[in-house]
C-alpha cells in the first residue's frame, strides 16, 4: 500500500504556524514581487470574490476590506518548514519519495502492523503535533489511487483528511465520486478527448476498453487507466531524479538601466542554481543568460535577447558560472531599456565524476574545496553570507519586492520567537 500525504495550503499553513493570532482567520501569501495571489487557506478560498492568481493591484482593497492577510512569499521557510515535514515521514517508513515541497509518497508494503485508517490518523497527527503544519493523508494500492484518496479526504468533509482505499468497493465508489479532472496526470486534452465520448467521471473512463485509451491517450493514459483499476505501474522513486536544466529568473524590484546593477543580480542568481548544481553533484556544460523589459508596458520600449556559452570544461564552481554569464550579459545588454528581468539557465547537466578535463587548461585542484567550504558557510549563517563580490551590497536596489514577507523563524538567530511572561 502506498500513502499520499499533501499538507493543507501549504505557503499559508506555514505562515500560520508562527501567528497564531491567525488560526481560523483568512491568510493568503503572493507571487514573487507580490505580482499575484498563490495560496490561500481554506478560510480564504471560502471568500469566493477572491480569486486565486488575481493581479494583487486589482484585489488589495478587497484583501483589506474583508481582514485578509497577505505575505509577500518567504521562500526560505517554506523550504525548511518542508524538510521538517519529511523528516517526521521517514519515521513512518524507511521508503519514502517527495514529490514536490508539499508532498510526499510512502510505501507502506511490510511495515503496517495496525489497521490503515488508523496508521494515517497517526501520520496526520504527528506532523501537526511536531510542526503546526496540517495534511492530508491518502492510502490506496498504487500512486494514482493514492492520490485521488488525499483529494477525497480534503473534499469531502466526513474523512476529516484521512481516507484509506483498501477494497475494490471503496475503489470504485471513489471513481465514481471523482471527475475526469479529479485524477492526478489526467491533462485537459485528454478530459476534453473523453468529455467528447461521453465520459466525466474517473470509473466511467476505467471502463474503456484498453486498446482505445492506448490508441487515444498513448502510454501515458494507458498507464493511469491501469493505475486505477488498482494495477501498481508508476515506480516508487526514493531518490528524487536529477535535474536535467536548472534556472532562475525573478523581476526586479524596480526597473534598471545600467549594466553593473543588472550584473549583480545575475551574479546573485549563479549562486542561486550553482548551489543547486552542486547539491545533486552535477556540472553545467553550457550556461544561458536572458534579459527582457517588461512586455506589459505601454510607455518602455521593448527588447529582450539571450545568450548561450558553451563552458570548456563543464563545472560547478561558482566564480567561473559567473565570469561566464558576464560575458554573455555583456552581448545581449543594450543601453537605453528599462529591463525587467534577468535570468539564467544551466543546461548539459552531467554528474560530477563524468567531467573530462581540458588539455590545454590546468585543473584547479582547490576549486572543489573552496565551493564546500562556502556551501558549509552558507548553510550555517544563512543564504548568501558569503558569495561572489560582483554581488556587491546594492541588493537592496533590484531584488524582489517583499514589504510584507514573514520573519525567516527556523533560519535566522534573529527572527526567532520570543516568549514572553505576562
Amino acid at each position: 500500500m502506498i500513502a499520499m500525504v499533501d499538507c493543507n495550503s501549504f505557503y499559508a499553513s506555514c505562515e500560520q504556524v508562527f501567528r497564531p493570532d491567525l488560526w481560523g482567520k483568512p491568510v493568503v501569501v503572493l507571487s514573487n514581487n507580490d505580482g499575484c495571489i498563490i495560496a490561500a487557506n481554506k478560510e480564504a478560498k471560502a471568500m469566493t470574490h477572491i480569486a486565486m492568481f488575481e493581479p494583487m493591484f486589482k484585489i488589495k482593497d478587497q484583501l483589506i476590506k474583508n481582514k485578509v492577510t497577505f505575505f509577500s512569499s518567504n521562500y526560505t521557510l517554506y523550504g525548511e518548514m518542508s524538510q521538517r515535514v519529511m523528516n517526521i515521514l521517514e519515521t513512518f517508513s524507511p521508503s519514502i519519495e517527495v514529490y514536490s515541497i508539499d508532498e510526499a509518497f510512502i510505501d507502506l508494503t511490510g511495515i503496517v502492523h495496525t489497521p490503515l485508517k488508523e496508521y494515517a490518523t497517526r501520520i496526520k497527527d504527528t506532523v501537526v503535533l511536531h510542526t503546526g503544519v496540517p495534511v492530508g493523508v491518502g492510502i490506496a494500492s498504487t500512486k494514482v489511487l493514492a492520490k485521488l484518496a488525499n483529494k477525497i479526504s480534503k473534499k469531502v468533509e466526513k474523512f476529516n483528511y484521512v481516507c484509506v482505499i483498501d477494497t475494490d468497493e471503496k475503489r470504485i465508489k471513489a471513481l465514481k465520486w471523482a471527475q475526469t479532472k479529479d485524477v492526478w496526470g489526467l491533462g485537459k486534452k485528454h478530459q476534453a478527448r473523453l468529455k467528447k465520448i461521453g465520459v466525466f467521471t474517473a470509473y466511467e473512463f476505467t471502463q474503456l476498453p484498453l486498446a482505445w485509451v492506448r490508441k487515444e491517450m498513448t502510454v501515458v493514459g494507458e498507464r493511469l487507466w491501469r493505475e486505477l483499476r488498482g494495477e501498481s505501474c508508476i515506480e516508487f522513486r526514493n531518490m528524487p531524479k536529477s535535474k536535467k536544466a536548472i534556472g532562475t529568473s525573478k523581476s526586479f524590484g524596480k526597473k534598471l538601466e545600467d549594466l553593473p546593477r543588472i550584473e549583480e543580480a545575475c551574479a546573485y542568481y549563479i549562486s542561486e542554481v550553482a548551489e543547486v548544481l552542486r547539491a545533486q553533484k552535477s556540472c553545467a556544460t553550457y550556461i544561458q543568460v536572458f534579459v527582457t523589459t517588461n512586455r506589459y508596458s505601454d510607455t518602455d520600449k521593448q527588447y529582450s535577447n539571450s545568450c548561450t556559452i558553451t563552458i570548456s570544461v563543464p563545472t560547478n564552481n561558482t566564480f567561473i558560472l559567473t565570469q561566464q554569464a558576464r560575458k554573455a550579459l555583456q552581448r545581449i545588454y543594450k543601453p537605453g531599456y528599462r529591463y525587467k528581468k534577468v535570468g539564467v539557465n544551466l543546461t548539459g547537466l552531467i554528474p560530477q565524476e563524468y567531467v573530462q578535463g581540458n588539455l590545454f587548461e590546468s585543473p584547479t585542484l582547490y576549486d572543489k574545496r573552496l565551493m564546500n567550504v562556502i556551501d558549509a558557510l552558507n548553510h550555517k549563517f544563512g543564504k548568501a553570507t558569503v558569495g561572489s563580490a560582483l554581488v556587491g551590497t546594492r541588493v537592496a536596489q533590484w531584488e524582489l519586492v517583499k514589504k510584507d514577507r514573514s520573519k525567516r523563524y527556523t533560519t535566522q538567530w534573529d527572527d526567532l520567537l520570543e516568549l514572553k511572561n505576562k
